[in-house]
């Protein structure tokens, strides 16, 4: 009777564990399938750029004054005070711009850059390039490096 009665505890134990055993990886996948849906907001499209005189000074749907020399955007659905990878997929250039305005204006365009941003990218003699726009946000945004920020002041500058 001892050998039927560690039989069934070893036939009940292997049932257990066969059937918990699908049920982690099933578990485990389904975290995994989360953690690879949820991504960064991308989107690709063409860019222009904006920043002739006539708006200099001009405000910005955030308030501010638009000026054409700060990496700044006009995008028509982020929030403003977003922070934006930029990338030119024709030279792959990439650089981080902030949403402070609305826009674009013209049909087809994904986003407006400043005019710096645009030459940044290489395409301000262009006007027109196809983009990719990555939204930087949490811990994404402690990583940013705006060198203009840390750099100490030059004197006599």
């Amino acid at each position: 009777m001892n050998l039927g009665w560690t039989t069934s505890i070893f036939v009940l134990l292997a049932a257990v564990a066969g059937s918990s055993t699908p049920a982690s990886t099933g578990a485990h996948r389904q975290r995994a399938k989360k953690t690879e849906s949820s991504h960064t907001w991308t989107q690709v499209g063409r860019a222009s750029w904006y920043g002739r005189d006539r708006f200099q000074g001009r405000p910005t749907a955030s308030g501010e004054p638009f000026d054409r020399t700060l990496l700044t955007c006009a995008h028509p659905t982020l929030p403003i005070g977003s922070l934006i990878k930029v990338t030119n997929l024709t030279n792959h250039r990439s650089i981080m711009v902030r949403v402070n305005d609305r826009g674009p204006i013209a049909p087809g365009r994904i986003v407006d850059l400043s005019y710096a941003a645009a030459h940044a990218l290489g395409f301000r003699r262009i006007g027109v390039e196809r983009v990719r726009l990555e939204r930087i946000e949490g811990a994404q945004m402690a990583q940013v490096d705006w060198p203009e920020a840390t750099q100490e002041p030059v004197p006599g500058r």
